[in-house]
């Protein structure tokens, strides 16, 4: 589904991410952990494709096709899409119009909102005067709308209250067609091959007790430092740090 080959990305003129290493496949759910600062959300910004995070060594590539120098807008059409930790407020553009300009196969705003109790705030601005697990809500929208097949979440559980987090969870692992995992519950398995794939930046780990994630990895100093069982690796980081993980890892 997507893999990266030795990229080494600048921002500003500065150095962020140094030869990383990555391939999701096709069904796969990632989890990158790592201190602030470190680069994950520049990982997930230039998978995606954003002005200003330069790839000055390596290649990317998404589902067969190289992606390096492709642009945002073609990448989403390819089927990418994302959810931001802080995305912007739009005003003049109504939350309702945008999901509708997003939907693929022409899906009812109003049935969407539904699934995330968020009918109410369709005629608002986009991100104008919502909290932060509101923006979520209002991100992950979009997303349901978009329905694309490989998902990047940056911080999908920030600033969403405990009432709400296993509603987005849910979605999550809706839009990753995974298992939903119920927290503290037996997982309830589809039927069908998954095919969509995602890459998640969690801080707290919530996220894990919703969505069955399969490979976790640890970003540091902007190296893609180990790649194993997601659970383990939050384990290890919350008894030990990220720098003693990525020692016992590798």
């Amino acid at each position: 589904m997507l893999i990266l080959d030795g990229v080494t990305v600048e921002v500003a003129g500065k150095e962020i991410l140094h030869d990383i290493n990555l391939e999701v496949k096709p069904g796969e759910t990632h989890v990158l952990f790592g201190p602030n600062g470190t680069g994950k959300t520049t990982l997930l910004m230039t998978i995606m494709g954003f002005a200003g995070y330069t790839v000055t060594k390596g290649r990317m590539s998404y589902k067969g096709e190289d992606i390096t120098t492709m642009p945002l807008h073609e990448r989403a059409k390819m089927g990418m899409g994302m959810s931001f930790q802080r995305p912007p407020t739009i005003r003049g553009l109504k939350t309702r119009n945008l999901v509708a300009l997003c939907s693929k196969m022409g899906k009812d705003p109003e049935e969407l909102a539904r699934r995330l109790s968020f009918e109410k705030f369709l005629d608002r601005d986009v991100n104008d005067n919502l909290s932060g697990g509101e923006i979520k809500k209002s991100e992950l929208l979009q997303l349901m709308a978009q329905d694309p097949d490989m998902v990047l979440l940056d911080e999908p559980e920030s600033g969403v209250d405990l009432e709400n987090i296993a509603l987005v969870g849910e979605v999550i692992a809706e839009l990753l067609d995974k298992a939903i995992k119920h927290f503290n519950e037996p997982m309830i398995e589809h039927k069908k091959k998954r095919k969509k794939s995602g890459i998640i930046i969690t801080h707290t780990g919530f996220i894990m007790r919703y969505v069955n994630a399969d490979v976790g990895h640890v970003i540091l100093n902007g190296r893609l430092s180990c790649a194993n069982n997601p659970e383990e690796i939050f384990s290890c980081v919350g008894k030990f740090g990220y720098e003693e993980c990525v020692r016992c890892m590798v």
